[in-house]
């Protein structure tokens, strides 16, 4: 059991380090426009890396409908922005267009 307590310990340390190094770090001084302007594209590259390949397989049998999901989460994500309605619209798109198909 003690094993065990250590490895939750050590990968509890190990995680919130690098979270916690920037504000020891960098402190009060700001940072570049440039690096937060990099820093604020980093949640979007991370979602569109974990989520785009598993929307191809999702329904592999009916690209259009793939793409029509894609592209409303898409545009209105860019017009928008935030995630829940892009996220619902293009569940809701990709049906319609899902039972448009069948």
């Amino acid at each position: 059991m003690d094993n065990i307590m250590l490895l939750i310990l050590g990968m509890a340390t190990v995680t919130y380090v690098p979270r916690l190094a920037p504000f020891f770090l960098i402190g009060s001084n700001k940072l570049p426009k440039k690096v937060g302007a990099f820093l604020k594209c980093i949640p979007v590259a991370a979602i569109g890396a974990l989520i785009i390949p598993g929307v191809f397989n999702a329904v592999p049998d009916e690209p259009l409908a793939v793409v029509c999901g894609m592209g409303f989460a898409a545009l209105i994500g860019i017009w928008r922005g935030g995630i829940i309605i892009p996220v619902i619209g293009s569940v809701a798109t990709t049906y319609l267009v899902l039972l448009l198909l069948a």
